[in-house]
C-alpha cells in the first residue's frame, strides 16, 4: 500500500468514529490550526522568505490575518451555521417537521497552490473541519520550504484525522487515483481540467479555483491617478504572482500615455527607483516561470521596466503598451509582474473584447460614473467584478470567492467554505396521523382530489410569515380576553353597588 493509500484509509478510517462530528471537537481542532499559525510564525515566514522573497510582515499581511480572520469566524458561527435550517412548507407538509441539516462530506482532498501557499492551503482547510470532514492535505511541492512547515500540521491536529501528503507529481497523481468525498484544488486551468478528469472515476464534487486573464478597463472619465495606484498595487503584489491581480488595462488611446505615467510614479514610489533591492519586491518562483513570462514579452513593446535577471529570478515591474489581440501576452495567463495595454476606442468595445474571451475571475472597472460600472456588470460574466479598486473582495468573508466556466467552479469564505464541503440534507419530519388530508394522493385519482391537491400543494406557506400572523393573532386574542375581563370586573363592581 502506498503512502498516499495509507493517509487516505487513515483517514477515512477516523471519520468513521463519528468524533469530527461533535461541534466541540470542531472548534477544538480550529483553535489549534490557530495554535500552529501562532507558533510557527517565525518559520512560516523565513519559508516564504526563501520561497517567494517575501518580508514576514508581507507575509502576516496578505496569507496570515485572512486566515486567522477565518478561524475567528468559524468558531464564533459554527452552532449557527450546522443548525437546522427551517424551510417554507405548502399547506400538505404545514404540519410536518421540514428543514436542512447540514451534514460532514467525509473525507475531503486539499490541493494547495505555490503562490500563497499558506492562505490558499488552510483556509479550505477550516471550511473542512468546520463542517466536520477528515481532510487529507497535499501541499504545493514548488513553494517546498513552506511545504516542509506544513508536514508539522499532524502535531497541532488530530494526527489520524488530518493528514499531510508531500511531494510532486507523482504523488498527486496517485492521491487523485483514491476515492475522496470531495476535492478541493487551487491552481492553473490546465491542472484543474485533469483534477476534474480523475474525480470523474468516482463521481467526486469538486472545487476549483482556478484564474486567468482578469481584465481591468478604466474609464477616461475617472481620477487616473487614483486608479493606477490601486492598479498599480494589485499587480505587483507578489510579484504578479496572483490569481485575481490585474492581467491586463484595457483604456482608450487618449488616456494611455497618462496611464503609463502615472503607473511609472508608483513604482517608485512602492518599490523605489531600485525594485531589485527593494526588501518588499518579490520574486519569480523559479526558473520555468522565469523563463515563461519573460517569453510573453518578445513581441510587444517595453513602456516601463522591462530588466531581468534570471540567477534571481527577478524581473522588474513591466509594462507594455499598445500591445495587440494577437500577441504572446494575450494569450495566457501571465503570473508575473508584466502588465499590457490594450487600445479600445470605447466601453462597448471594452465589453465585447471581454465577452470575447474565457470568463475571467475578477474584473476589474475604475470608472466615476455609476453608469458605466452597472453596464460593466449587466453585460459581462466574472468569478467578481470589483469597481474602483482591486483585489479587496478577497477579503470579506460574507462574499463567495471562485470563479465561472473556465476560471473555476465552486466558492469558498466564510459560511460558502461550510456550505461548500457539507452535505446539505433535506428532512421532512411526519407523525402518523392525519391520514384522511392524504386520500388525495392514493387512487382511485378523482377530479375532486386534483382540485384539493392544486390547493394544498400549490400553495405555499411563509414560516416567517406564518409566525408574523400568529403572533398577532395571539395578541388580538390576549387583548379581547383582558377587555373581556375588565368588563366582567366592571359588572361585578356594578352588580356589589346595587
Amino acid at each position: 500500500m502506498s503512502r498516499e493509500q495509507q493517509a487516505v484509509q487513515q483517514a477515512r478510517k477516523a471519520f468513521l468514529t463519528g468524533r469530527s462530528k461533535p461541534l466541540d471537537y470542531r472548534i477544538k481542532q480550529l483553535q489549534n490550526l490557530k495554535q500552529f499559525i501562532k507558533e510557527k510564525t517565525t518559520d512560516i515566514a523565513n519559508a516564504m522568505r526563501k520561497d517567494l522573497h517575501k518580508t514576514a510582515n508581507a507575509t502576516q499581511l496578505f496569507e496570515i490575518l485572512g486566515l486567522e480572520g477565518e478561524i475567528n469566524l468559524a468558531v464564533s458561527k459554527l452552532a449557527e451555521w450546522a443548525a437546522p435550517r427551517p424551510v417554507n412548507k405548502n399547506l400538505l407538509t404545514i404540519a410536518d417537521d421540514v428543514y436542512i441539516q447540514p451534514e460532514p462530506l467525509g473525507v475531503v482532498l486539499i490541493i494547495g497552490a505555490w503562490n500563497y501557499p499558506i492562505a490558499v492551503t488552510l483556509q479550505p482547510l477550516v471550511g473542512a473541519i468546520a463542517a466536520g470532514n477528515a481532510a487529507v492535505v497535499k501541499p504545493s511541492e514548488v513553494s517546498s520550504h513552506t511545504a516542509k512547515v506544513l508536514e508539522l500540521l499532524p502535531l497541532y491536529l488530530d494526527p489520524e484525522m488530518y493528514q499531510v501528503v508531500t511531494g510532486g507529481v507523482p504523488e498527486t497523481q496517485e492521491l487523485l487515483r483514491q476515492r475522496f468525498d470531495h476535492i478541493f484544488y487551487t491552481g492553473s486551468s490546465a491542472v484543474g481540467k485533469l483534477v476534474m478528469e480523475a474525480a470523474a472515476h468516482h463521481l467526486t464534487p469538486v472545487t476549483l479555483e482556478l484564474g486567468g486573464k482578469s481584465p481591468c478597463y478604466i474609464d477616461k472619465n475617472c481620477d487616473i491617478r487614483i486608479a493606477c495606484r490601486r492598479i498599480t498595487w494589485g499587480k505587483y503584489m507578489n510579484c504578479g504572482q496572483t490569481c485575481i491581480a490585474p492581467d491586463y488595462i484595457l483604456c482608450e488611446s487618449s488616456i494611455q500615455d497618462k496611464v503609463i505615467n502615472e503607473i511609472q510614479k508608483c513604482i517608485q514610489e512602492f518599490y523605489t527607483n531600485d525594485p531589485k533591492s527593494f526588501a518588499d519586491y518579490g520574486r519569480i518562483i523559479n526558473q520555468r516561470h522565469f523563463k515563461r513570462i519573460m517569453a510573453l514579452t518578445e513581441d510587444s513593446t517595453v513602456a516601463i521596466g522591462g530588466d531581468s535577471d534570471e540567477s534571481e529570478f527577478y524581473i522588474a515591474p513591466t509594462v507594455l503598451r499598445d500591445v495587440t489581440p494577437g500577441s504572446k501576452v494575450m494569450q495566457e495567463e501571465i503570473f508575473g509582474p508584466i502588465l499590457p495595454i490594450v487600445i479600445v476606442n470605447d466601453l462597448k468595445e471594452a465589453i465585447q473584447f471581454i465577452n470575447e474571451r474565457e470568463k475571467p475571475l475578477a474584473l476589474y472597472v475604475f470608472s466615476s460614473s455609476k453608469k458605466v460600472i452597472k453596464q460593466m456588470i449587466s453585460e459581462t460574466s466574472s468569478g467578481a467584478l470589483v469597481a474602483n479598486d482591486c483585489l479587496v473582495h478577497f477579503t470579506i468573508s460574507d462574499l463567495p470567492f471562485g470563479g465561472v466556466g473556465n476560471s473555476g467552479t465552486g466558492r469558498y469564505h466564510g459560511k460558502y467554505s461550510f456550505d461548500q464541503l457539507s452535505h446539505l440534507r433535506s428532512c421532512l419530519i411526519k407523525k402518523l396521523n392525519m391520514e384522511g388530508v392524504n386520500q388525495m394522493r392514493y387512487p382511485p385519482h378523482t377530479t375532486e382530489k386534483l382540485r384539493w391537491a392544486r390547493v394544498l400543494l400549490l400553495k405555499q406557506v411563509n414560516l416567517a410569515r406564518w409566525r408574523q400572523v400568529a403572533q398577532v393573532a395571539t395578541l388580538a386574542a390576549l387583548t379581547v380576553f383582558v377587555v373581556q375581563v375588565r368588563c366582567s370586573s366592571k359588572w361585578v363592581n356594578v352588580v356589589n353597588k346595587s
